[in-house]
């Protein structure tokens, strides 16, 4: 058994604040991603581009977010959701293990909400691991229609004895998201571990949800640093792994 740690963060695009309190905070998400130690770490709202926040912030990375935010010895992969005024972001994967495959899948219920969903195949201790990335809707129906589409991806894409992890924002306050994808047996803890908001966590909207793997720990970091550099909170779970047969 190989024991592996799992990271999911919504990074609020790397800057905080309103109006002219906005402050980046790009460069300390760079020592908190590392600080995380994860072999996977799973990000939402990543930005590869944005010339109104670059031309605001002068140290803004030259970097799209996720190589710059990828500790040394990682590879980053990204896929945008959404295109705005100024810019674009989307969701990305670090990974310390090699990567095999992605793909990216539109996952936008309205006009309103661009949503995707993000699929990397990560080769971990000699074994192909799946890894979805998402993001889901604000809209209880949006989010109802997108678990829908994300359960017919997994049957479509991810071999049904190969381990899955699934993990990101999924926006909701109560347990719908949870109950619906216990029927593709994606399961996570029975205890609550709240990320939002990071200043006063009340509320579970990140997950890491697994398929093939047992579940070992999971926690998220606390404290005045954490709620400066995002509205949520990382959230960390271990697994452990079979050797691969």
């Amino acid at each position: 058994m190989h024991t592996l740690r799992v990271a999911t963060y919504n990074i609020h695009k790397g800057v905080q604040g309103l109006g002219p309190l906005r402050r980046l905070e790009i460069h300390n998400l760079t020592l908190a991603v590392e600080s995380l130690d994860a072999d996977v770490v799973c990000l939402q709202e990543v930005r590869l581009h944005n010339s109104r926040e670059s031309k605001r912030f002068p140290l803004w990375p030259q970097q799209g977010q996720a190589d710059y935010l990828a500790p040394p010895g990682y590879e980053a992969v990204y896929r945008t959701n959404a295109i705005t005024r100024h810019g674009e972001h989307g969701n990305a994967l670090l990974s310390r293990w090699p990567v095999l495959a992605c793909q990216h899948e539109d996952m936008s219920d309205h006009r309103l909400e661009q949503r995707g969903l993000l699929h990397v195949k990560l080769q971990i201790y000699g074994q192909e691991v799946h890894v979805l990335v998402v993001h889901l809707g604000l809209v209880k129906a949006s989010r109802v229609r997108q678990v829908a589409q994300l359960q017919r991806f997994i049957v479509r894409e991810v071999p049904l004895h190969a381990p899955l992890l699934l993990a990101g924002d999924f926006n909701d306050w109560g347990s719908s998201v949870q109950k619906a994808l216990a029927g593709s047996q994606l399961h996570v803890w029975g205890v609550r571990q709240p990320t939002f908001p990071s200043r006063l966590p009340l509320a579970q909207l990140d997950y890491v949800f697994a398929r093939g793997l047992t579940p070992l720990s999971l926690s998220a970091p606390q404290g005045r640093a954490w709620w400066r550099m995002s509205d949520h909170l990382p959230l960390i779970a271990e697994f452990a792994l079979s050797d691969a047969i």
